[in-house]
């Protein structure tokens, strides 16, 4: 039927300067799926566009106002002039370089030996990452907890998944009138456990926290490492931010935590670690036995990263 509509060339009339279809040519049945909507709307989209319109500085997004590091430019200038393989394709779930150096540097990081070509999957950003995990993890009917504030992507991806967002929120905690930090808003052990039943399939967390930037203390991971234990119930965890601490506070990977490596997809970024948000460089790492249910998304849909993109990225200066 949309063949019609492009090949009936006269049928097309001009008003000015917009061009217009001629109604009886357009679809009568409904064109979208039912799972888009509701979620059309992005804030960042809205954000960027009102930054634009009224020449403001934009607060909205997460990227910085200053280049990477320059020995990661000086990577990535060799790498496009590299000669031809660098301008083709590369292996699907991530560079072969790339994930062998991220296994060597996360494994010390989970204090567990992690398989480069197993357990680690690369993509386009960590929002392809999340995407990816909701994808293929969660069924129509499924409830994953979400944190509440969180960041925006988490509840349409669960929706278009065909699962229930179901929230708990951080809530500030006074305490003799001392100002209010990141650290003081947490969760009500009580009120999280209420939200788990025989329907939950996911809890989504984020440390250091979007938009709070709270750090989450290893007692308070230990709580919902319990829950996810006790219920069966994989830990989405994005850590995006995990290299941005301050004043003391410690990041701690839940996947970390006993009992929690076997059901935790952690969430990373290259572009948020090396202030390089453009080259959309992230990946997502857990047990094989979860992750080769990410890949089948991945290879289904984006299917391959830009290769100069995932060479040398940092982490070999790093590790």
């Amino acid at each position: 039927m949309l063949r019609r509509v492009s090949a009936k060339v006269s049928a097309i009339c001009r008003k000015g300067n917009i061009t217009q279809l001629d109604p009886k040519l357009i679809m009568s049945r409904q064109l979208h799926a039912r799972r888009i909507e509701g979620v059309d709307k992005n804030i960042w989209v809205e954000f960027t566009q009102l930054a634009a319109d009224y020449q403001v500085v934009n607060l909205g997004q997460g990227f910085p106002d200053f280049s990477p590091p320059s020995y990661i430019q000086e990577a990535f200038c060799k790498a496009v002039n590299g000669g031809c393989s660098m301008h083709q394709y590369t292996r699907a779930f991530g560079h072969p370089p790339l994930v062998t150096i991220l296994a060597k540097f996360f494994s010390k990081v989970v204090g567990h030996d992690i398989d480069a070509f197993e357990d680690i999957l690369v993509t386009v950003g960590a929002y392809q990452a999340l995407f990816c995990t909701f994808q293929a993890l969660v069924n129509e009917g499924d409830e994953v907890i979400i944190i509440e504030p969180f960041f925006d992507c988490y509840q349409p991806m669960v929706k278009m998944a065909g699962g229930k967002a179901v929230y708990v929120p951080l809530r500030p905690r006074f305490e003799g009138g001392k100002a209010l930090t990141s650290a003081d808003w947490v969760l009500s052990s009580e009120e999280l456990a209420s939200k788990f039943n025989s329907r939950t399939k996911a809890i989504v967390i984020n440390t250091p926290n979007n938009p709070l930037g709270k750090v989450y203390k290893r007692e308070e991971l230990q709580l919902i490492a319990d829950l996810c234990i006790k219920h069966d119930v994989v830990c989405i965890s994005d850590e995006v931010y995990e290299w941005l601490t301050y004043d003391g506070a410690k990041h701690v990977k839940i996947a970390s935590l006993p009992g929690m490596w076997e059901r935790t997809v952690t969430i990373g970024s290259g572009g948020k670690t090396f202030s390089a948000t453009g080259w959309k460089v992230g990946w997502a790492i857990g047990a094989g036995h979860i992750l080769k249910h990410l890949k089948t998304v991945h290879q289904n849909s984006v299917y391959h990263c830009a290769t100069a993109a995932q060479v040398n990225n940092g982490f070999n200066m790093l590790s």
